[in-house]
């Protein structure tokens, strides 16, 4: 997913050019700290205090500069209006926080005008279309035939897209459609401009299993296959990106 976001920076804004970025829902600020090191102004935005201490600490253990560039907020993703003037940021990640989201569509149409004039709007959202994957592979025959007609599912213990915490097993959370989120983003003037698959192949791996150590060719085929069809289709998470016009 890095390597997503950083491809599509690459691909709207000049090489060198220090951007605004907006994390909501950072968790432990992983993609947020890696963007601070690229040079980029970082505001990370995260209501857990756990993850927002944790964040402080890695912080802390970084040079002057990266310091400087990084700007911690504790609050909720859905009062970005509060917090900053519309059009004050040229990328806005939102990963992994959708999901929590009972009604998604005020806080993508809120991230949206967060951004300036064709700015990047970076979402990571549960596929709902391909939720019948994970059981059906397992032999999970009837959660399978479920999952074809509907959104919600009891996620197995996984490490958060975000850092730090594993989401818990048994906390119902919901998924998104691409059709849904495609009208959703050309609804709110960021108009869906590319979006990937993410986990394609690994969604069912064991939490406690071994990196493998062919892990670089393992991101390749998992990049690979993010990037075609029909794959990408398939992935347990998929990985949108919006462009503000």
């Amino acid at each position: 997913m890095a390597r997503q976001v950083d491809e599509q920076i690459a691909g709207r804004f000049p090489v060198g050019q220090r951007l605004r970025v907006l994390d909501v829902g950072m968790g432990q600020g992983t993609q947020a700290l890696r963007l601070a090191r690229l040079g980029h102004q970082v505001t990370g935005v995260e209501q857990d205090a756990t993850k927002i201490a944790a964040a402080r600490e890695a912080l802390a253990g970084e040079p002057e500069g990266i310091r400087e560039r990084f700007r911690l907020v504790q609050g909720d993703g859905r009062d970005t209006g509060v917090h900053f003037l519309p059009g004050s940021f040229d990328v806005v990640l939102c990963h992994g926080v959708l999901m929590y989201v009972e009604e998604p569509d005020p806080l993508v149409a809120g991230l949206a005008r967060m951004l300036a004039p064709g700015g990047l709007l970076s979402l990571l959202v549960r596929n709902g279309d391909a939720l019948a994957m994970r059981p059906g592979l397992s032999g999970d025959w009837a959660g399978a035939l479920a999952a074809f007609d509907t959104t919600a599912y009891l996620p197995h213990s996984r490490i958060d897209p975000n850092g730090g915490t594993t989401l818990r097993p048994g906390l119902g959370v919901r998924a998104d459609r691409l059709s849904a989120l495609t009208a959703t983003l050309a609804g709110i003037a960021a108009p869906l401009h590319a979006w990937y698959g993410v986990q394609v192949f690994t969604d069912t791996a064991a939490d406690d299993a071994r990196i493998p150590d062919d892990l670089e060719t393992l991101l390749a085929v998992e990049e690979r296959a993010g990037r075609t069809d029909p794959y990408r289709g398939a992935a347990a998470l998929l990985h949108l990106c919006g462009v503000r016009g």
